[in-house]
């Protein structure tokens, strides 16, 4: 009886796991910056920042949107986009977050100009 139930608790286990890895956690942030990251890992206040894929990732950010978007722009320079729990950030919200951005606004300005597809 205890192997039965031990194998239904490890069943279990791995099937939370499996479903668990494939969803955005709540809380989720993802930051990409307009320039080649240099680093693997970036830390804002309490925040760890993960670099995957060329973006960086904070599964669990205790700030505001804008707040967290503005640290890293501190700290990578202008950011190319963002978003918060699966939501992108729209123009103005990336425009107001890149005003802190390493390097002040000219960083920010060529971040945004490079961003605009030409016509």
């Amino acid at each position: 009886m205890i192997r039965i139930l031990a194998k239904s608790v490890l069943a279990s286990a791995a099937l939370l796991a499996a479903f668990g890895a494939q969803a955005q956690p709540n809380g989720a942030y993802i930051a990409t910056p307009a320039e080649t990251p240099t680093k693997t890992v970036l830390m804002t206040r309490d925040t760890a920042w993960q670099l995957r894929d060329g973006a960086y990732v904070a599964t669990n950010a205790p700030m505001r949107e804008m707040a967290a978007c503005q640290l890293v722009a501190r700290s990578t320079g202008a950011l190319s986009g963002f978003s918060a729990n699966g939501q992108s950030f729209d123009a103005a919200a990336l425009d107001t977050c890149n005003a802190k951005a390493k390097g002040g606004k000219a960083v920010a300005a060529k971040a945004s100009a490079n961003a605009a597809p030409a016509n």
